[in-house]
């Protein structure tokens, strides 16, 4: 089983990053702020960097550690991303998979509809919880509605018709995300899924963690051997890595939505962590995206039992179990691709 290493996250615009021996530095004006063992991290992701040494991205193909850049939005700009360990036949099958339509929609449709019955499962937990602060009767619709969704799922037959139910599906959940805010609605009110830039502070949070999943899921898939770029339902474009962003939808709902109202529900984040610039987009103060880090790191070391391998595993190895379920299904280990479902 593969180790749960670290992510570095450097949010201080004004350090610079370099290596001394098998350490990654982080200096400000020269001066050495602190200093970090190369070998207890699988990832660095820096936000608006002042710097990165070549000496350091030496030290991360050693390592085998990617670097992530991301804006102050949480887009990604760039990555790097260290020779992969995986063999040529393995890529060579996943292009071969995604060429083939039959193929490739067997396995979209799979993703969906994993992704479909873990936002359902949430709901009914949800209302079952809570049944006394939300209507009742609206989630049991969208419930319903969610049903019939995954069963048309199973039953698509193109990946246009495919996009099409998931893109209802998930306006139906969102029409019903805003009852899931129990406290502080004046501050974290939910309208619908707004993007680039997101112009509350839920969206920027959203937004926030799908890309720290898909980076997650991007590094688990290179590890593999498989290419993060190459998806099976998220169309090819320079700089997409459509296949993490494929199997993040499975754990969307679990892993992020459930995560932003709990931080919200929970009074851990407030208004004074958001910047409200005057274009109307809203970005995380440098103390509010420090302290949502922290809390995501903690998520990932949380344990659950793996539907399919029914061992006890932490959260943050779920990207890597999949990659390597999805490698198994494409060397001919596995008759289908496993999604996660979530219990």
């Amino acid at each position: 089983m593969k180790k749960l290493l670290n992510t570095l996250y450097v949010t201080n615009p004004c350090y610079f990053l370099g290596a001394s021996g098998d350490n990654i530095t982080l200096k400000e004006n020269g001066k050495l702020i602190q200093r970090y063992p190369l070998h207890n991290l699988e990832e660095i992701v820096v936000f608006s960097h002042s710097g990165i040494s070549a000496e350091l991205l030496e030290k991360c193909t050693e390592f085998s550690i990617a670097l992530s850049i991301l804006n102050p939005y949480g887009r990604l700009n760039g990555r790097f991303i260290p020779p992969s360990e995986g063999n040529v036949l393995l890529r060579k099958k996943q292009i071969e998979t995604v060429l083939d339509r039959s193929a490739s929609l067997a396995i979209s449709r799979n993703i969906i509809a994993a992704k479909i019955i873990n936002t359902r499962n949430f709901l009914i937990r949800f209302r079952k919880q809570y049944k006394m602060r939300i209507d009742s009767d609206t989630f049991g619709n969208v419930i319903d509605h969610l049903k019939e969704s995954k069963d048309k799922v199973l039953q698509s037959t193109s990946e246009e018709n495919l996009r099409g139910i998931e893109g209802d599906a998930q306006s139906a959940y969102f029409g019903i995300f805003n009852q899931m805010i129990l406290n502080n609605k004046e501050t974290f009110a939910f309208e619908g899924r707004n993007r680039r830039p997101p112009l509350d502070p839920v969206n920027a949070m959203l937004s926030y963690a799908y890309t720290l999943l898909a980076l997650d899921f991007a590094g688990a898939l290179e590890a593999v051997g498989l290419d993060s770029y190459i998806g099976f339902l998220h169309t090819d474009r320079p700089g997409r890595i459509s296949l993490a962003l494929d199997l993040e939808e499975e754990l969307r709902t679990m892993a992020v939505d459930r995560f932003v109202l709990r931080l919200i529900n929970l009074k851990q984040m407030d208004h004074k962590d958001f910047i409200f610039q005057d274009s109307g987009a809203v970005i995380f103060t440098e103390d509010g995206r420090r302290k949502f880090l922290s809390e995501w790191q903690k998520q990932k070391y949380t344990e659950l039992q793996h539907p399919f391998l029914q061992e006890k595993i932490s959260w943050g190895l779920v990207p890597h179990i999949q990659a390597l379920l999805l490698a198994r299904f494409l060397r001919g280990d596995l008759d289908q691709y496993p999604p996660f479902f979530w219990k």
